[in-house]
């Protein structure tokens, strides 16, 4: 049997990893400024997160939520205290795909409503609701297409306010920065209007922070940056530094009855115990400080590449724009610089989203590394 060919491959097999580097077969040390997608929030087989996790396989790795899972209240605890958001309620899952999923249904549910405000490039996974609010035709197929979905432009409040006012919008569903879409944000302006909209019109305002979450952007979750509170939060990546584990975050005006969520791996053991383990470094190592430290130092060391005429993004969620197709350079980058780095759906982007834990020094390794591969491709 072979594998469904459904993703473009570099020749590139990594076999450890340690903090912010992977490490090849053939021994080669690769600089991680991606980090899966932003996965890696605490560094690669960070000691205190891999011994968590082998303790908790010696006892039990799963159960179903039909038990009672004291490492899930202690999950809930900590990432109330954590994220500031004490009252709100969690539901887990597995994935970005799955907490999106769960809000929009929940949305649905509370308001009995089913049209959805999306916008232009956004992304919210791959599976029936989340890939509907997606802006991008290629991934979506018929059956995806049934859902009602409007996509808006970003920072257009009047825009939102028209479509509100039809009186059939169950959600808003917005990141706190576009991940896939190009580092697009919108302006507090905008995110302050848009959860009074939310308020006024019984439409729930969902905040996708899978990405943008965790710390990523400076503080724990981007929107908070503008000082709003969503109505529902999703998460997942950083939640667990590569196990695969998601979440929504449910604001006290939700009412919970059985049955109205469910999943079987959500919640389980093992993954309770990489999400509390990244939580517990998270604050032991004061990681958000480091970010915006390096975001800073990040601002000031790319001015010594005058090809760069944008930086996008913000924290360790950063976007390099140029005025060209950026896919050689970051294929040279991986190749020739042994640096990971993303692409986006603006082609002249590089994204950079390295662990939490990326020190100064490795910035300066990237600015230099930059400089020669662009000096080469001229």
């Amino acid at each position: 049997m072979n594998l469904f060919d459904v993703y473009p491959l570099y020749n590139i097999t990594p076999v450890k990893a340690l903090d912010c580097t992977i490490t090849d077969e053939k021994g080669v040390e690769y600089l991680d400024l991606y980090g899966g997608h932003g996965v890696i929030s605490i560094g690669h087989t960070q000691p205190d997160y891999v011994a968590k996790l082998k303790n908790q396989l010696d006892n039990i790795g799963f159960y179903s939520n039909a038990i009672q899972n004291p490492l899930q209240v202690e999950l809930a605890e900590k990432l109330g205290k954590l994220s500031g958001l004490e009252d709100y309620t969690l539901f887990l899952c597995s994935s970005g795909a799955e907490a999106n999923e769960n809000a929009l249904k929940l949305a649905s549910f509370h308001n009995n409503k089913s049209r959805v405000i999306a916008f232009d490039n956004s992304f919210h996974g791959r599976t029936s609701a989340a890939v509907a609010v997606t802006d991008n035709k290629k991934i979506v197929a018929p059956i995806n297409a049934q859902q009602i979905v409007t996509f808006l432009p970003l920072n257009n409040i009047e825009l939102v306010e028209n479509e509100l006012k039809k009186g059939d919008v169950s959600s808003v569903i917005i990141e706190g920065i576009q991940g896939v879409g190009g580092l697009d944000q919108g302006t507090t302006e905008f995110f302050q209007a848009l959860e009074k909209l939310c308020a006024a019109y019984d439409v729930v305002l969902i905040l996708d922070e899978v990405q943008s979450g965790y710390g990523r952007s400076g503080k724990f979750f981007a929107h908070q940056h503008h000082n709003i509170k969503a109505d529902i939060i999703c998460l997942a990546k950083g939640m667990g530094n590569g196990f695969p584990i998601g979440g929504i975050l449910i604001s006290p005006i939700f009412t919970a009855s059985y049955g109205l969520l469910g999943t079987t791996f959500g919640g389980n053991h093992l993954a309770c115990a990489a999400g509390i383990a990244v939580l517990d470094v998270i604050e032991s190592e004061k990681l958000m400080d480091n970010v915006n430290d390096v975001y800073a130092y990040f601002l000031e060391a790319i001015k010594q590449v005058p090809e760069v005429i944008k930086v996008k993004g913000r924290g360790l969620m950063l976007g390099v724009e140029f005025d060209f197709d950026v896919s050689t350079l970051r294929k040279k980058m991986i190749i020739d610089k042994h640096i990971f780095t993303g692409n986006a759906n603006n082609k002249n982007l590089l994204r950079i989203l390295p662990p939490l834990t990326i020190k100064k020094e490795a910035i300066d390794t990237f600015i230099i590394a930059l400089k020669e591969a662009l000096a080469e491709l001229k």
